[in-house]
């Protein structure tokens, strides 16, 4: 047996206790010797903290705009400060607080049918045993997210035609008479929230299915043994499993209440149902781009931020306080 020479012996004793008080001084030293250490790191995170700091922080003081009176030829500086101005014109306009009424009807519709179709999409492709079937199933409903509004609404024109439309020869085949369902007023709205939901609740699934494929099958097997049948299987054990995934979604989908579609509303609205396919973003791009009201515009756009992040805010809070363990934040 080789014995460890008294040298040898001291040598590695003052490596460990130099190590050791290397490693003191990080943990207990300033913030910048942890920084330092980790640098190469930092490095790899400064492009994308430059891009949150020029894309989305920079710009916030064009907030500004909304309490000024916005000149482009003068600019921030050269343009007069006018307060609450504006804010108090967009509330005191008929159009506005039009556009208001019907961004929240058809956000909530939206919202409702949104978040609901994407969990029964995710529960149904969940329960397909057949590989093949599931997988082209999903790459089926994927596709529609891919495809711009300009495109799919063209589609959905098709589809609605009085007289070459698949919908209205359905109706007609069953006795009813075809008409041109986009232009009418008591369709619209609903038009909007169906072809939403079948262009996004594909894409919108996908976090669902990851979500469901965390769960433990253990639980499942002890279900079956217990002689829960799927249904049951889907309401005490997914859905639970998932509880927590679809309260942030949810509270994510809170935030953009205020926002119900610039570019689906745009491409399929037109003067027949205007009055109830208004929305605030439609109205701000009348007023911003068309009129080029531009402070009037940043004043309707701030009042929706604000109170998309109230709402946010206070759905967080609710969450919380059913389950501490939820939330975003």
């Amino acid at each position: 047996m080789e014995l460890a020479t008294p040298g040898k012996a001291a040598g590695e004793t003052t490596g460990k206790t130099a190590g050791k008080t290397e490693r003191t001084r990080l943990k207990a030293g300033p913030g910048f010797r942890r920084i330092w250490k980790f640098k190469l790191l930092y490095v790899l995170l400064l492009p994308a903290l430059l891009w949150v700091l020029v894309f989305d922080y920079l710009p916030l003081y064009g907030v500004s705009i909304a309490f000024m009176d916005y000149n482009v030829i003068q600019g921030f500086s050269g343009s007069h400060w006018t307060g609450l101005k504006h804010f108090r014109a967009l509330f005191e306009s008929e159009m506005f607080v039009h556009a208001f009424k019907n961004t929240l009807l058809i956000s909530l519709y939206k919202m409702i049918s949104g978040f609901i179709a994407p969990i029964l999409l995710a529960l149904a492709l969940n329960e397909i045993r057949t590989r093949w079937f599931k997988k082209t199933l999903q790459t089926a409903v994927y596709l529609p997210r891919f495809v711009s509004w300009v495109v799919y609404g063209g589609i959905i024109t098709l589809l609605l035609s009085p007289e070459t439309g698949i919908v209205n020869k359905i109706i007609s085949l069953f006795g009813g008479t075809p008409a041109y369902l986009l232009v009418e007023p008591a369709y619209f709205r609903t038009i909007l929230v169906v072809t939403d939901a079948m262009k996004e609740m594909g894409w919108a699934a996908i976090i669902y299915i990851a979500a469901i494929a965390g769960l433990n099958p253990e639980v499942y097997e002890a279900a079956v043994v217990d002689g829960a049948t799927r249904f049951k299987r889907i309401v005490h054990v997914t859905l639970p499993g998932i509880a927590s995934t679809i309260i942030v979604i949810f509270i994510l989908r809170v935030g953009f209440v205020m926002s119900a579609g610039l570019d689906q509303v745009i491409n399929l609205y037109n003067p027949m149902v205007f009055e109830v396919g208004d929305i605030l973003d439609t109205y701000i791009y009348r007023i911003g781009i068309e009129q080029f009201n531009l402070s009037l515009a940043a004043a309707a756009d701030v009042i929706k931020g604000v109170i998309g992040l109230a709402l946010v805010l206070a759905a967080n809070r609710i969450a919380k306080r059913i389950d501490p363990d939820s939330g975003i934040f």
